[in-house]
C-alpha cells in the first residue's frame, strides 16, 4: 500500500486517504500527505474530501427513497414532478437521468469561463433552458451527465419539501451513522475536518478549492471521509436504506434500444471483472480526484480520496483490490469508455 501511493506522502504535498473494507469490517487505513498546506495539516481517515462525481451515489439513494416513499415512480416524466423543467424535454424521464440516458446538455457548457458567482442546483434549470433539444433520444444511447443528476437533486427537494442538503442529512447520513458528511453550502455549514483542494502549478502546489460550480451538490457536493464512508458501504450491504431490490435496480443497467448493455446503474458504474460483479465510480472536480471499487459479492470496497487535481486514484484502487483478489487487473473502469465521463 505505502509504495503505491508513495507520490501523496510527501510531508509538503496535498495527500490522500485510503481504506479497504472487507465483510464491512476495516481491513487497512492509511493517510497520506497533507490536508491542508497552509496550515501543515496532515491527512488522516478522518480527514472530510469533496467527493466530487462519487456525490452521485448518494443523489441516486435519495431518490430511491423517494420512491420507497410512494412519492416518486421511475418512470414519471421530470417535467411533470419539477416545475420550471423546460418543455423541449418532456420525454425525459426520472430512470434516464439516474441511468445517464436522458441525452440533456451540459449546463457546465453554459457558464462562462470568467463567470465568478457560483452556479446552484437551482440555476441549472435556467442553464438548460438555452437549449432546445436532446444529444439523442432520451433512453436511446449513453453520455455521462452532471446535469442530470443536479435535476435530480431539485426533484428530491420538491418532492420531500426541504433543501437537499437537510433531506440527505436525516434521511441518509443521521441513519447510516456517517456524523461528519455533509452536502455543503457554503455560509450554512462548515465541514468539520476539511481538506482543501490543490493544483500542480509553475513552482509547486497551488490552492484550487473552488471553481464556479463547485457550489452544485446534486451531482458533487457531498463531503466526507473515509472513516465515514464505511459507515455507508455497511449500509449498502445491509440494505439499512434502500430494499434489496431497489438495490438490485441501482445496480443493473439498462439494456439500450439496439440491444447493447450500458455499463451505468443509479449512481454506480456496473461491469464483469473476470466473473466478478464490480461496482465502481470515479470523481473529478476542482482540487479533488476520488475513486471507489467495489465487489459487492466479495464483500471488498476500495476507496481512494485526495486533495489534488490530476493523478488517477483509479488506478490505485484497483491495484489495492486486485492485490486483495490476487488478480492482474487489465480491465479498465467503464467510464474511460463512456462519452464526456472525465
Amino acid at each position: 500500500m505505502d509504495a503505491l501511493f508513495r507520490d501523496y506522502a510527501s510531508a509538503d504535498s496535498p495527500g490522500a486517504s485510503v481504506v479497504v473494507i472487507h465483510d464491512g469490517q476495516v481491513a487497512l487505513s492509511r493517510a497520506y500527505g497533507l490536508a491542508n498546506l497552509e496550515q501543515r495539516a496532515p491527512a488522516t481517515p478522518d480527514s472530510d474530501y469533496r467527493l466530487a462525481s462519487l456525490t452521485k451515489q448518494f443523489t441516486a439513494t435519495a431518490i430511491l427513497l423517494l420512491v420507497q416513499d410512494g412519492k416518486l415512480r421511475l418512470d414519471d416524466r421530470v417535467v411533470d414532478v419539477l416545475p420550471g423543467f423546460p418543455p423541449y424535454l418532456r420525454e425525459v424521464r426520472v430512470q434516464h437521468l439516474l441511468q445517464h440516458t436522458s441525452g440533456i446538455w451540459d449546463y457546465e457548457d453554459f457558464v462562462p469561463s470568467t463567470q465568478t458567482v457560483q452556479v446552484k442546483d437551482r440555476d441549472v434549470l435556467e442553464l438548460l433552458a438555452r437549449a432546445d433539444r436532446t444529444y439523442f433520444a432520451p433512453g436511446t444511447a449513453v453520455r455521462y451527465s452532471n446535469s442530470a443528476y443536479a435535476v435530480l437533486a431539485l426533484v428530491v427537494q420538491q418532492l420531500s419539501g426541504m433543501s437537499f442538503a437537510r433531506f440527505l442529512h436525516e434521511r441518509v447520513f443521521v441513519p447510516t451513522g456517517m456524523q461528519g458528511t455533509m452536502a455543503h453550502e457554503e455560509g450554512i455549514s462548515t465541514v468539520p475536518r476539511r481538506a482543501y483542494g490543490y493544483a500542480v502549478g509553475p513552482s509547486g502546489f497551488i490552492p484550487r478549492d473552488q471553481s464556479p460550480t463547485s457550489a452544485v451538490l446534486g451531482d458533487g457536493g457531498i463531503y466526507t471521509s473515509v472513516v465515514d464512508l464505511v459507515a455507508w458501504d455497511k449500509a449498502l450491504d445491509s440494505h439499512g436504506l434502500v430494499s434489496a431490490e431497489n438495490q438490485r435496480l441501482a445496480w443493473t443497467p439498462p439494456v439500450l434500444p439496439d440491444g447493447t448493455r450500458s455499463t451505468y446503474g443509479f449512481g454506480w458504474f456496473v461491469d464483469d471483472d473476470g466473473g466478478r460483479k464490480r461496482l465502481s465510480h470515479h470523481g473529478e472536480t476542482c482540487g479533488f480526484t476520488n475513486a471507489i471499487v467495489k465487489y459487492p459479492e466479495q464483500r471488498l470496497t476500495v476507496i481512494v480520496l485526495t486533495n489534488r487535481a490530476g493523478g488517477a486514484p483509479w488506478t490505485l484502487a484497483q491495484h489495492v483490490a486486485d492485490l486483495w483478489l490476487g488478480t492482474s487487473g487489465t480491465l479498465p473502469w467503464p467510464f474511460e469508455r463512456m462519452p464526456n465521463a472525465h
